[in-house]
């Protein structure tokens, strides 16, 4: 390979890096407090995980599966990583690039948990992994702080849809 065929090789794989880069956005806790008060008919699963929880990898694919699934449906996933924010560009990016994750991501940068844990569940200690299913509009919440599979997901999810 010629080096003008390397350098368009390199700055292609950097175009997608920066593109797949996007799909996680470093978010405060009043971004989370704004999709709460939300009054659509939007169901929403949001999938507490970490890149080091390996429970929390193993459900991942569920919940892909599941954007996929009810793509032209009111359904949206958000996957929030609870990884450091430090860890944005060396950890989470990396780890939703490589696994190619099409779910929004979210990276939670507020560092004291005690702060916003109990407004996610106040059944919720703070272990991952841990999923919220809502839909304000209907007036439903549900709450596992466990790894779900895939049958379980399903079934939760017929009761909001």
């Amino acid at each position: 390979m010629n080096a003008k065929g390397w350098i368009v090789g390199v700055l292609l794989v950097m175009v997608q890096t920066v593109g797949q880069a996007q799909q996680v956005s470093m978010v405060k806790w009043v971004a989370m407090d704004s999709l709460f008060a939300q009054k659509s008919d939007t169901t929403y699963v949001l999938n507490f995980w970490a890149t080091w929880c390996k429970p929390c990898v193993t459900e991942l694919p569920y919940f892909e599966q599941t954007q996929q699934k009810y793509l032209n449906q009111k359904l949206k996933v958000i996957l929030v990583s609870m990884d450091f924010a430090r860890e944005l560009t060396t950890r989470v990016i990396p780890f939703v690039t490589e696994r190619k994750l099409t779910s929004q991501v979210w990276l939670l940068n507020e560092p004291d948990a005690n702060s916003w844990i109990e407004k996610v569940s106040k059944e919720w200690s703070g272990a991952i992994p841990a999923t919220l299913i809502f839909n304000n509009a209907k007036g439903k919440k549900v709450f596992f702080e466990q790894k779900l599979d895939a049958l379980r997901l399903e079934k939760e999810l017929s009761d909001f849809l």
